[in-house]
């Protein structure tokens, strides 16, 4: 029998802590890396194209909703006071409708509600496709001036939150 040469006890420890360090940091920059907004043209209910170059330099909300949601319907009132106070400062929402919303329903909403911000259709789904699958409504997402998505909310936000990122973003 060969004798074989052990390694000393501490480096089997060094070189754990070392893979776990990096995996660690592999997964602390992925997590800081901001991905950027999708690459979309929305079109409003009045037929405006809505593209991501109009949007550029600006801070922009992006909010998924259906007219047969409840969470959404509830929470709109609430979107319209968000779009009021920052508008002055520069903030740009789309409230993009879910392609299984009827359009005429959606039009109805927005002209009775007489929504402030820009309402788009996403006829064919493919706006929520390209943002990630969105299928849960409401989803939100808050875009910086570089292009960047800074947050997605599913589900009703944080109000409090939410206007201290939109300060921030606005501002910062």
């Amino acid at each position: 029998m060969q004798e074989t040469k052990s390694s000393p006890g501490w480096v089997k420890p060094v070189v754990a802590a070392v893979l776990i360090g990096a995996i660690g940091l592999g997964g602390y920059l992925t997590l800081n890396q901001r991905q950027s907004a999708p690459d979309v043209t929305f079109v409003s209910i009045k037929g405006e194209k809505i593209s991501p170059a109009s949007l550029r330099g600006k801070v922009v909300m992006v909010n998924f909703w259906a007219t047969s949601c409840t969470t959404c319907v509830a929470e709109m009132p609430k979107m319209v006071d968000t779009y009021n106070k920052f508008k002055g400062q520069g903030l740009e929402f789309v409230a993009v409708a879910m392609n299984y919303d009827p359009p005429n329903y959606v039009l109805n909403y927005a002209e009775t509600r007489q929504l402030p911000f820009k309402v788009a259709l996403d006829a064919d789904g493919s706006a929520a496709k390209a943002y990630g699958n969105v299928a849960m409504t409401p989803t939100t997402f808050v875009i910086g001036k570089d292009g960047k998505i800074l947050k997605r909310y599913l589900g009703e936000p944080d109000f409090a939150a939410l206007h201290k990122l939109l300060e921030e973003s606005l501002h910062g």
